[in-house]
């Protein structure tokens, strides 16, 4: 294990998948379950050599927490952790599959199904691990959402990078900016096969994100009263694209229960990674009364990634 960025020998890197049962589908990140000796240019030199669009480096928290759990529980016995997340470019505020996979992770790693606090530089993420005959699903709880307005030259930038005319956005769910631990810009196509076309000007695209402060574009289409396709564009990350992205999910929870395109108590199914080949399934779940949002998914180990 190594215990410093200058150390010879390298740290136990897991690599799980998120939000698939498959380990050829979903989101892949790297997870580092002890990260204790590492300094910021040790942890992005490793998510770099990985190179999944994020990897998550874990600390043992000081003891439990009281009533954090995303489940049922009082949130006695909670485990806690201080958690950090790199792109192979840059450290993320938050990231939703990498959160997923870390929670699955420590589960099957030997601490079992239950409730977990992380510690993000966002606040405090809730997670709980369930296990349904075999297949371990993490929820995530994300920290208080919100939406602002995105300009018109800004949306007009955007579609340019993207190279969407406007007449391809849906008018029923109107561009914003969506935070629920990191902001995404979200804008609807009209049509699926706008979303399956996606082919846009990187450099020009992440310019725009880091004026913002942006992590991911989202791109919607919705299919149903409850199901939507998402595509998530990343290149401030150093990815042209997102598999499967769980802060993004949160954040258009929150998006679609303010705008009133759906209930405020929903379950929303979100299918991503399939125009990329590594299908994905979010589950995005809103309470009544509760302004945070609910991000569930099952995660799996990739056979001999260590």
């Amino acid at each position: 294990m190594t215990t410093n960025s200058a150390s010879t020998t390298s740290p136990d890197v897991l690599r799980y998948t998120a939000f698939a049962t498959d380990p050829a589908g979903g989101n892949p990140a790297g997870i580092v379950l002890d990260a204790s000796g590492l300094d910021e240019a040790a942890m992005l030199g490793i998510a770099a050599e990985v190179g999944y669009s994020e990897s998550a480096f874990l600390i043992r928290g000081s003891g439990s927490t009281s009533g954090s759990g995303s489940g049922s529980g009082s949130g006695e016995g909670v485990r806690s952790y201080d958690v950090r997340y790199f792109s192979p470019r840059a450290e993320v505020s938050f990231c939703g599959h990498a959160t997923v996979a870390a929670a699955v992770a420590l589960a099957e790693q030997g601490l079992g199904a239950g409730d977990f606090a992380f510690s993000t530089q966002v606040g405090i993420v809730p997670v709980t691990v369930t296990d349904a005959d075999g297949t371990l699903r993490a929820t995530l709880t994300s920290v208080e959402p919100h939406i602002e307005e995105v300009t018109a030259a800004d949306l007009a930038e955007a579609l340019a990078a993207l190279d969407w005319p406007a007449a391809d956005l849906d008018p029923e769910l109107p561009p914003r900016i969506a935070y629920a631990g990191a902001r995404h810009l979200i804008l609807a196509a009209a049509t699926r096969t706008r979303l399956a076309d996606l082919s846009y000007d990187f450099e020009r695209l992440a310019a725009l994100m880091r004026r913002l402060d942006l992590t991911t574009v989202q791109l919607i289409w919705r299919e149903a009263e409850f199901t939507f396709h998402a595509r998530d564009p990343f290149p401030v990350g150093g990815v042209v694209e997102d598999p499967a992205t769980g802060a993004a999910a949160a954040a258009f929870g929150a998006y679609a229960r303010e705008l009133g395109l759906v209930p405020a108590e929903s379950e929303l199914t979100v299918h991503q990674g399939h125009d990329m080949g590594r299908p994905g399934v979010l589950t995005v779940t809103s309470r009544e009364g509760d302004p945070r949002v609910r991000v569930s998914g099952a995660a799996v180990r990739i056979p001999g990634g260590s």
